[in-house]
């Protein structure tokens, strides 16, 4: 890689790649403290620009620090904005990203002006959201240079296989599985293999997605009894998902390194025994959500159905788009737990659901780039097997975009506080940052880094968005 692409003190192109990621989170932090300076009302504390006076009224103070601290992170950001297009007008930046960095940063300067007519005139003197939409734009601009510039400094022409070698898998007595003598080693290893069917690694973070949803619906008054039908439903139709996925895909998982040792793949548990846990696992969901109401069990079959039918069978093994479809499977307990408390489908359920369905191909899109040839064995048209690592990469870019910007959304109609806000930003940047370096790295253990990174990502949001939802009754800023 030479040392002179870009000019000094930037050099070479994975530091220029490292000032457009931090371009990209400068902006993502702009959008942030812009929508919370919009939901607490802030700019009216402020009416002169570019300079803010303090008010006369001292109750306005807090109002009066979040309307600077919007100004000044406006500032760095446009220093970040303008670095970067100075960068790859003087370096041997492509022309689509010079391109890209030229209309954010022309946009930039628009929306300095939008600002300042804002500040000055009023907020009714503009487009309502024309202020944010810009900032969404640039953000997009941004984050559209870094994925094509990563692409050039680290991507290949052709990086897709067509078929690995196969997995010539160790013969075991009758086709099946060796079981213990003792009686309790046998029966504790069935009850782990029925365990096991349920899936249970996904049930933390759906649940918490479900109670996410319950507790932007209710607040602090969410009661007990919703929070443990809601969760025991859910439970359950993650239980039953997960079984009828190992059923339908035994036969499959057999050639996957991954999952060559599951319970029916090993015939430790027969089909039928399987189908009939899996059946027992749905009705006992329908059961308990029809506590709550039938639009909560309508939403907890259609998840089941939607996994298993769906995903399963028509889209996991016929489409690349596979995981980007699939991702409303996850989305749906977020309008579970709010359907849960309101017995409806409200706009901040919608706003929560999309941010789980953009996030899940940034997310599984590092697990499909670690176990690659695995689902090329498993005749998987997973993004990294037919277009190949380089797309991939790119594509989880794209989808960490996606999911900040939804996460913006998500504020702008919900009025999440500040925990909110850090949090999004912190757990964001490491996400995208994890993302870039596997751009560089391209290692198996880089990608599960970003894998795990996105896991921390969500989680630490959700928790977020508990905490804010029923402990900070007003925003924290």
């Amino acid at each position: 890689m030479a040392t002179d692409s870009f000019p000094r003190p930037i050099r070479t192109r994975r530091r220029f790649s490292a000032l457009l990621a931090a371009t990209a989170l400068g902006v993502y932090l702009l959008l942030i403290i812009g929508a919370t300076t919009s939901i607490t009302n802030a700019a009216t504390s402020c009416s002169t620009w570019p300079f803010c006076h303090a008010p006369v009224d001292p109750l306005s103070q807090t109002d009066l620090a979040i309307a600077w601290g919007h100004r000044i992170a406006a500032v760095v950001v446009g220093l970040l904005v303008a670095a970067s297009t100075v960068a790859a007008l003087l370096g041997t930046a492509s022309g689509r990203v010079t391109a890209a960095l030229l209309v954010g940063a022309v946009l930039y300067v628009v929306q300095v002006g939008v600002g300042a007519a804002t500040a000055t005139l009023g907020p009714a003197a503009i487009v309502p959201g024309l202020h944010l939409a810009l900032g969404v734009v640039i953000f997009t601009a941004i984050v559209l240079a870094l994925a094509w510039d990563l692409e050039l400094a680290t991507g290949s022409e052709d990086d897709a296989i067509e078929s690995p070698d196969p997995i010539d898998p160790e013969p075991t007595p009758e086709g099946g599985r060796t079981l213990p003598e003792s009686r309790l080693a046998r029966a504790r290893l069935t009850a782990f293999a029925y365990f096991k069917m349920m899936k249970p690694r996904l049930m933390w973070l759906l649940c918490l997605v479900a109670a996410a949803g319950m507790a932007l619906a209710a607040g602090p008054a969410l009661d007990a009894a919703t929070i443990v039908a809601t969760l025991g439903g859910g439970v359950l139709a993650i239980g039953a998902s997960g079984t009828f996925n190992h059923v339908l895909e035994r036969d499959v998982d057999q050639k996957m390194s991954r999952t060559a040792d599951r319970p029916l793949a090993t015939e430790l548990v027969p089909v039928r025994n399987a189908l009939l846990f899996g059946f027992f696992l749905s009705a006992a969901s329908m059961a308990v959500f029809l506590t709550i109401n039938t639009l909560a069990a309508a939403l907890g079959l259609a998840a089941i159905v939607f996994y298993s039918v769906v995903y399963t069978l028509l889209l996991k093994p016929n489409t690349v788009q596979n995981t980007v479809i699939g991702g409303a499977a996850g989305a749906l307990p977020a309008l579970i737990g709010w359907a849960a408390v309101t017995n409806e489908i409200g706009l901040p359920a919608l706003a929560l659901a999309g941010v789980i369905f953009l996030w899940t191909p940034a997310h599984f899109y590092n697990l499909a780039l670690a176990y690659k040839d695995d689902y090329a064995r498993g005749g998987f048209p997973m993004m990294p097997v037919v277009r190949g690592e380089t797309e991939t990469r790119k594509h989880i870019v794209y989808y960490i975009a996606a999911t900040l910007a939804g996460t913006v959304a998500l504020a702008w109609i919900t009025g999440l506080g500040a925990l909110y806000a850090a949090t999004v930003v912190v757990f964001g940047g490491i996400f995208l940052w994890t993302a870039v370096q596997l751009h560089f790295e391209q290692t198996e253990d880089a990608a599960f880094r970003s894998f795990h990174a996105s896991n921390a990502f969500l989680g630490a949001v959700l928790v977020a968005i508990l905490v804010d939802a029923l402990v900070v009754t007003t925003p924290l800023f």
